[in-house]
């Protein structure tokens, strides 16, 4: 197994938890944020295409609930238990390319960001009637308990609208709106870390096993740190 120079393997995997880091630091601070100036359901246009809305959810990015609360906050917590396990795996190898880590930080970050509202956001925030906002650690407790806390979201891109001509089929006469969902930063960085390894990194999922390579094997000799 090909192993990095240790200053390219270092460098490497700061840049992994800078990443980490600046995403949990900017999604809870726009979180915290809004959840203590806005009331539940109000909004604030900041261009007609650009909207901050807050809203709270129980399930996953955009809104989606699959399953029970904390059955969810389980499988998530796993899941980028598993996702940090395994970039400190391969962080050093030659084989993984920077971009790839790059994915898996922006993916973790994103993952732990929603976790930490499902596990915490309960027990520091209350959940006031409108138009009151949440007061952050209230003296009578939170609104929640440990692991079922909600998640915020508050990113509202109305991009483009229209009604569907009578015409149409099914859909004739219909409002349609594009980009609905709500989401929150953390989704931003998962759907991105995604996307970006699915359009150029799909193959370093194989390549790049969780287990070293058996003795006598070796990984591709590319070029150290290259994306």
């Amino acid at each position: 197994m090909a192993i990095l120079p240790h200053d390219v393997a270092r460098r490497r995997g700061w840049i992994a938890c800078a990443i980490i880091l600046a995403v949990l630091i900017i999604d809870q601070a726009l979180k915290i944020w809004v959840k203590t100036h806005f009331y539940l359901g109000e909004s604030y246009e900041i261009f007609p295409w650009f909207q901050l809305a807050f809203i709270q959810n129980n399930g996953m990015a955009f809104g989606w609930e699959i399953g029970s609360k904390l059955l969810l906050t389980l499988l998530r917590i796993v899941t980028v238990g598993f996702l940090i396990y395994y970039l400190v795996k391969i962080y050093a190898r030659k084989i993984a390319r920077t971009g790839y880590l790059v994915c898996l930080a922006l993916i973790i970050a994103g993952a732990a960001g929603n976790i930490i509202d499902c596990a915490f956001y309960g027990l520091i925030f209350n959940n006031p009637v409108p138009p009151q906002v949440a007061e952050l650690f209230p003296p009578e407790g939170g609104y929640g308990t440990f692991l079922h806390g909600k998640v915020v979201d508050m990113l509202y891109f109305p991009l483009v609208s229209w009604t569907w001509p009578a015409w149409v089929p099914v859909v004739g006469g219909e409002y349609f709106l594009f980009f609905s969902p709500v989401f929150n930063f953390a989704d931003a960085a998962i759907s991105v870390g995604l996307i970006w390894l699915l359009i150029f990194y799909s193959s370093q999922v194989s390549e790049v096993p969780v287990r070293d390579k058996a003795p006598g094997t070796t990984d591709d000799p590319g070029t150290p740190g290259e994306d």
